[in-house]
């Protein structure tokens, strides 16, 4: 009898063990899900202002979802531009020097994969609502990492769809553009 007892208790240890085990797994599970859900909420938030700003005509303001260091890299066009600086003096030179203009921005297909605590990625669509009624339109693919005040890209990969035709003078619209 006593070894049955002794069976009955261990398996009931062994019960309230794995018990246990998944309720602290499925904390764990719930806690991630929040903390990325957060995350990409935080990271479509920065797109969104970038949006907002760019159809405010407020290039500095989209700029603030960069990284404003000299590491910042943006690729575009067969083309390598280093640095904060350089890519708001080409989106300066592209959308708001004379003959040119911004057109209305639209950010479509966001897919977003947060890494870890410090980096995410983010892939999907652009397009540009021109005032002659050109829609020049392109993917991207975005590299984010977070600092102390906020997420921000760090690496900006942006393509424009074959076939699109220059508008305003621009050798690439959307060269510079999300």
């Amino acid at each position: 009898m006593r070894k049955g007892r002794l069976h009955l208790h261990l398996s009931a240890l062994i019960l309230l063990a794995g018990l246990q085990t998944v309720a602290y797994g499925g904390g764990l599970q719930a806690q991630d899900e929040a903390f990325y859900g957060n995350e990409q909420r935080a990271i479509e938030g920065v797109l969104h202002k970038q949006q907002e700003a760019w159809n405010r005509h407020d290039l500095e303001g989209f700029m603030a979802g960069y990284w404003n260091s000299p590491q910042l890299t943006f690729f575009s066009g067969g083309e390598e531009r280093d640095g904060w600086q350089a890519t708001l003096d080409r989106y300066l030179a592209t959308y708001a020097s004379p003959g040119h203009t911004m057109g209305e921005l639209q950010f479509t297909n966001l897919r977003v994969e947060v890494l870890g605590q410090q980096g995410a990625f983010v892939r999907g669509a652009w397009k540009l609502t021109m005032p002659d009624g050109k829609r020049p339109h392109g993917l991207f693919t975005l590299v984010f990492r977070k600092f102390p005040d906020g997420w921000k890209i760090i690496h900006d990969h942006t393509s424009v769809a074959s076939g699109e035709t220059p508008s305003s003078g621009s050798s690439h619209i959307g060269d510079n553009v999300k």
